[in-house]
């Protein structure tokens, strides 16, 4: 196309100048330095038009096939994220537990009692006047353990937290110093219609409840009525730590947290109400349907692709049919169905996308193996719907794992080959401008040598002009 362009442009500016000088008139010398000019840099800038144009067709075409697999992979991922691919568990009774997928794999059925809530620890300090009251000062000491009924058992495993209140310290201050301590004790002011007092709360848990020391300074002994231990009884404790209690399939279990993962595989739970004598089921949903869905989509979108790749991949016509970024997807598609998705599969269980149907023709193009499929989920629903997770392994990280590699910059890639197709666009351009400046610069000269030589040839003309009418004049002389 660069040699056929020039030829013509070439042929245009040539044919102007023979035009311009052929009749033995007067000749348009701006016109003529114009044309001598473009005549002179059309073949070049010519073949640099035509590489640029190439260039924007390779940027343009590897950009798309990149932008594609991107959107491939990302389409995937918010499938996963909001449908339904997954086996999951839910529960008849939602007000008892929430429930959600574990990090294993669950099936079938349970029963599930909640007969106690785990609580945490709530403890009030006596009233004060305000907020900005002072409490004496001294060093203030929590310990940890089981609080039952008037007694204390101290937890050997973890240390006594002191914590210091200086001199002038408010009850504010004494919240904001029981925070910071980061005991997983938290606290704060509140103003009743008793006075303001210090609510301490604890974690949940029997063995996180807690008791409070004091060791006045002297003249600071006014601290010691923050002290607080359960023999103290009274009314300051409003709330004993304690374990959960719950059965499920007649089991029973305790938990040191309402929040339980995986007591059962694939199972994770939030604790939220009792429910002794009426037993909530638990069930794992059944994948396969979103999963047939899900791969006929993927059959298609991969197909997109592999369309459009061919297309620029074109032995005679392609953008990219030498491109190496181009063949580097290829290959990847080629291998996607034979791909092993999932490296921890036990033995006979899916873990390939040919697992799940997937199918590759002679001609690049893909097929869902239905078949292949329906027996797939139907020996092995739980692992099929396992293959459909945003980790590390599964459907998503390997197309993912393919769009990343097309987008990257470094290595054989797509993204390679924008950056490299985009530099060469860049010389190219630059280049041409070269050159255009170069065309501009010559015509100037031109004109001022054609400006000189119609000037001498003005003078020349003036001359013939003066000496034929002097023959002229002679002439008729010698006749009279």
């Amino acid at each position: 196309m660069a040699t056929t362009t020039s030829s013509t442009s070439s042929t245009s500016a040539t044919a102007q100048i023979v035009s311009a000088l052929g009749g033995g008139s007067g000749i348009n010398t701006a016109q003529l330095a114009e044309q001598l000019a473009a005549a002179q840099f059309a073949p070049r800038l010519d073949q640099l038009t035509a590489r640029n144009d190439k260039l924007t067709a390779q940027i343009s075409s590897a950009s798309n096939l990149r932008s594609l697999m991107t959107t491939l992979a990302s389409s995937i991922g918010t499938l996963i994220r909001t449908g339904d691919l997954a086996v999951t568990p839910s529960i008849s009774n939602s007000s008892v537990a929430t429930v959600s997928k574990g990090t294993a794999t669950g099936s079938g059925t349970y029963s599930l009692e909640v007969t106690s809530l785990a609580n945490a620890q709530k403890l009030v300090t006596p009233a004060y006047a305000s907020s900005t009251s002072t409490v004496g000062s001294g060093t203030l000491t929590l310990r940890f353990g089981t609080v039952s009924g008037g007694s204390f058992t101290a937890d050997a495993s973890r240390a006594q937290v002191d914590i210091a209140i200086p001199t002038g310290a408010t009850l504010a201050a004494v919240a904001a110093a029981i925070n910071n301590a980061n005991t997983g004790v938290s606290a704060y002011v509140a103003n009743g219609s008793a006075g303001a007092q210090i609510v301490l709360k604890g974690q949940e848990g029997a063995a996180n409840g807690f008791q409070i020391e004091t060791t006045p300074d002297i003249g600071g002994e006014a601290l010691v009525d923050l002290a607080w231990t359960p023999a103290s009884a009274g009314t300051r404790l409003k709330a004993t730590a304690s374990d959960a209690s719950y059965s499920i399939d007649g089991i029973d279990y305790t938990a040191k947290s309402n929040t339980v993962n995986d007591i059962v595989p694939g199972l994770n739970m939030k604790l939220t109400a009792t429910n002794v004598g009426n037993p909530a089921t638990i069930s794992f949903s059944d994948p396969s349907s979103g999963i047939s869905t899900a791969m006929s989509d993927l059959v298609g979108a991969l197909n997109e692709v592999v369309s459009q790749l061919n297309t620029a991949m074109d032995k005679t016509s392609g953008e990219l049919n030498n491109d190496p970024g181009a063949r580097a997807l290829r290959t990847a598609l080629t291998g996607l169905a034979g791909a092993k998705v999932m490296p921890n599969a036990a033995e006979g269980k899916p873990s390939t996308l040919a697992d799940l149907g997937l199918k590759i023709e002679r001609d690049g193009s893909f097929t869902l193996d239905s078949t292949r499929l329906s027996n797939t989920l139907k020996a092995s629903p739980q692992e099929a719907g396992a293959m459909w997770t945003t980790g590390i392994f599964g459907v998503f990280a390997t197309v993912d794992r393919i769009a990343r590699a097309a987008s990257s910059t470094t290595g054989i890639s797509l993204g390679s080959s924008i950056t490299r197709y985009t530099a060469l666009q860049k010389s190219t351009t630059e280049r041409r401008a070269q050159l255009t400046d170069k065309q501009e610069a010559l015509r100037q000269q031109m004109v001022s040598r054609f400006a000189s030589m119609d000037t001498r040839v003005s003078g020349s003309q003036s001359t013939l002009t003066f000496l034929k009418a002097q023959i002229d004049a002679w002439n008729a002389s010698g006749r009279n």
